[in-house]
């Protein structure tokens, strides 16, 4: 049970224009990244494979393949740091996480597309 102070704060932090996208999609993250007193965004595609928490703890888990190795990145979904969210293209899954891709190589880690 939260306190009513605590929850008008946590409300406060919320992001208003989170896009929609699920377990599954292909997304680009865009991300604010600081060097130094220079501040420059770098976009991060890749597949979400998790969703977890709720309100302001809420993430998400990006997989990509670099240079043949699978990275996984987690984002808070209301980070000021993460500006944008593109969804590049929505999937089909019947699982909650998408752990098993990461045994998974090329043509076996492919997501059937939704019709939408």
């Amino acid at each position: 049970m939260k306190n009513a102070l605590l929850e008008k704060i946590e409300q406060s932090q919320l992001k208003d224009d989170v896009p929609q996208f699920n377990v599954g999609d292909s997304v680009r993250v865009h991300v604010k990244i600081k060097e130094g007193d220079k501040e420059r965004i770098q976009v991060y595609a890749g597949v979400v494979i998790a969703r977890d928490g709720g309100g302001s703890n809420e993430t998400f888990t990006v997989r990509r393949i670099s240079y043949g190795e699978g990275v996984e990145r987690v984002f808070p979904v209301h980070s000021p740091y993460v500006t944008k969210v593109e969804v590049e293209r929505r999937s089909l899954v019947r699982r909650a996480k998408l752990y098993y891709l990461r045994s998974r190589t090329s043509k076996q880690s492919r997501l059937k597309e939704a019709n939408s």
